[in-house]
């Protein structure tokens, strides 16, 4: 006779508290089995010593380990497409329910409309809760329904609208004593779904007192490193955004907090204008005719461009799957701006190599420096390269640390000239919004 359960499936959510769905499913008249799945459509696509995979798969054991240790249960492992997951687990499972947490990005929700699909066809509900952002979809919009496409009137009604919401902490220590008891639930090793162990590593993330008071003294200049290094954490949902907002406000800094909405700005605009992931938001600058040097392409992308802190910012993504939030807007200019090269060829080599790649973010700061998406930096507004460097790193220890040859003979001499760059790129841009 089959077992009758709820399930939980893990997502962009690798904790145990403060998980939303998690605590609702716990919640529910029946045991709770646990599962995630390695889905095969997204990891094909990807290097087979991705330091993301490896992250996802430590955090996985982890999190098996403690349920192990003090439930008596684990997290049920699968690779494969979810729909062929789902319809193994109907076969072995009298299931009532799946729940399970949002997720925005345009494959996801068309993945859950496929399985909510199957789900129902076997009469089983697909429950699903909000619990990567504070504010989601059509959350905070204008009095007409619309979404905001700039970024400071979103802002201030999302301040606004918090003041009036109730910040509830999930936690699910209380309610553990309803999952399935079973500790030998399906597991995987990193070979069994495809993967290698990474060289690199996905630092830990530090949301301090300190740093929260520092963060906007601090955080424009690369050589401090004194960033949160949330990124990644707020992506596979390692850490609680309604923890991260509190800590924020008991610190009441406005900054830090601001770039947690920023990241909820991004989400909402590309839920409602999906078109995004492949096109500019602004059409008209589809118009713009690239110039797609694939030689020019490999030279950014090998941060040998000549100009140091565009190159000390390549460097440090290839070596280490992170750059510098200020840096990201350098290169991704001169990229667009310098070598006349789509943004899209730059959004998809970060979404290869950053740890933090997240869609919205990684598309709606792109389009920011090409000047095609919403709230955009104007076209005319083109970094210089080299003053930049007296801006951000005048002490040069950021472009010392990641470029250490930038003063030998070795090292070359800049692809383009910056007057010159500049003038080609107006000229560009006006042909094709004009």
């Amino acid at each position: 006779m089959k077992q009758t359960v709820n399930i939980f499936w893990f997502r962009r959510d690798l904790r145990l508290d403060d998980n939303v769905g998690f605590f609702e499913a716990l919640n529910s008249e029946n045991p709770v089995l646990p599962i995630f799945i390695f889905d095969s459509e997204i990891l094909e696509k990807l290097p087979e010593d991705d330091a993301r995979v490896t992250f996802i798969h430590e955090t996985l054991q982890d999190m098996c380990s403690t349920l192990q240790k003090e439930h008596h249960s684990s997290i049920a492992i699968f690779h494969g497409k979810p729909i062929d997951i789902y319809k193994d687990l109907v076969e072995e499972y009298d299931i009532e329910a799946v729940y399970t947490n949002h997720d925005y990005e345009p494959y996801a929700t068309k993945r859950d409309e496929i399985i909510q699909s199957f789900l129902a066809e076997n009469n089983i509900e697909f429950k699903t809760f909000k619990d990567q952002v504070i504010f989601e979809r059509d959350d905070v919009v204008k009095k007409d329904g619309t979404p905001y496409v700039v970024y400071t009137p979103y802002m201030k009604l999302w301040k606004e609208t918090f003041k009036s919401h109730d910040l509830k902490i999930f936690h699910t220590n209380t309610h553990m004593n309803n999952l399935v008891e079973h500790s030998r639930l399906p597991n995987l090793s990193l070979s069994e779904v495809g993967f290698k162990k990474s060289s690199q590593n996905i630092k830990p993330y530090t949301v301090t007192p300190i740093l929260i008071q520092e963060y906007e003294a601090t955080r424009n200049f690369p050589a401090k490193d004194s960033t949160s290094r949330l990124g990644p954490h707020l992506r596979f949902g390692t850490v609680s955004v309604r923890k991260m907002i509190k800590k924020a406000i008991a610190e009441n800094n406005e900054i830090f907090w601001q770039e947690l909405i920023w990241r909820e700005f991004f989400m909402q605009i590309l839920w409602h204008f999906p078109h995004t992931k492949e096109s500019s938001f602004k059409s008209k600058y589809d118009r713009i005719e690239w110039r797609n040097n694939e030689v020019e392409f490999k030279t950014w992308c090998e941060g040998k461009t000549g100009y140091p802190l565009v190159d000390a910012g390549m460097r440090q993504l290839n070596e280490t799957g992170f750059m510098h939030n200020r840096i990201r807007m350098l290169v991704g200019s001169f990229l667009c701006k310098h070598l006349l090269i789509d943004w899209r060829w730059g959004e998809a080599y970060f979404a290869e190599k950053l740890h933090d790649y997240e869609m919205a973010s990684n598309i709606g700061n792109w389009q920011w420096v090409a000047g095609s998406g919403v709230d955009a930096a104007p076209y005319f507004r083109i970094f210089n390269p080299t003053t930049q460097i007296q801006k951000f790193d005048k002490d040069l220890n950021y472009i010392k640390q990641w470029v250490p040859d930038f003063q030998e003979f070795t090292y070359p001499q800049p692809m383009v000239d910056h007057k010159f760059a500049r003038e080609r790129c107006l000229e560009t841009y006006k042909a094709a919004l004009n």
